[in-house]
């Protein structure tokens, strides 16, 4: 969809005339230590953010992302891949201090633009290393669940998927 050099210009409901180049090859090098587990099209499509991402914002994405995403125009938890309520209002992560640089709607904005190839280094590596702490669910999964009960602790393992870890460890 986007090349190096290319410049995207994204106009939804959170963003006008907000622009960014594309620096890397989609899905490429990615900065040392973040390797994530799975591509933003895969996320979408095992079900993540009760299927209400991205509704306005597609013509910034790549079309065949959305073939099998499973979106919704209402929140529905049925849609996670777990089945469960798994996310905080958007006010909750303005609240906390959470939304960092020119992505409004949160990490996984960024992701999927980092994804892209737009590289800002300060937010990148701010996001990256939140990517990074998130990890700590992996190790309370690991320690409180039975080997293969995928379906022991379904919100940390919802919210492992939302943020591109490995929910079945």
């Amino acid at each position: 969809m986007y090349n190096i050099g290319d410049t995207v210009i994204v106009n939804d409901r959170m963003q006008n005339d907000y622009r960014y180049r594309i620096d890397a090859p989609v899905g490429a090098d990615f900065m040392t230590g973040f390797a994530p587990h799975l591509a933003p099209a895969e996320m979408l499509a095992m079900g993540v953010f009760e299927g209400k991402y991205c509704n306005d914002c597609r013509d910034e994405l790549p079309a065949d992302w959305f073939a099998k995403a499973r979106i919704a125009d209402r929140p529905d938890p049925d849609l996670n891949y777990f089945g469960v309520k798994s996310r905080q209002p958007l006010s909750h992560w303005r609240e906390k201090g959470w939304i960092i640089g020119p992505d409004p709607r949160g990490w996984f904005q960024w992701y999927c633009r980092y994804w892209l190839g737009r590289r800002l280094p300060q937010v990148d590596e701010a996001q990256v290393k939140r990517w990074r702490g998130f990890a700590r669910h992996a190790g309370q999964i690991r320690a409180n669940c039975e080997p293969g009960d995928i379906f022991c602790r379904k919100r940390q393992r919802q919210a492992l998927l939302q943020w591109s870890h490995d929910p079945f460890i």
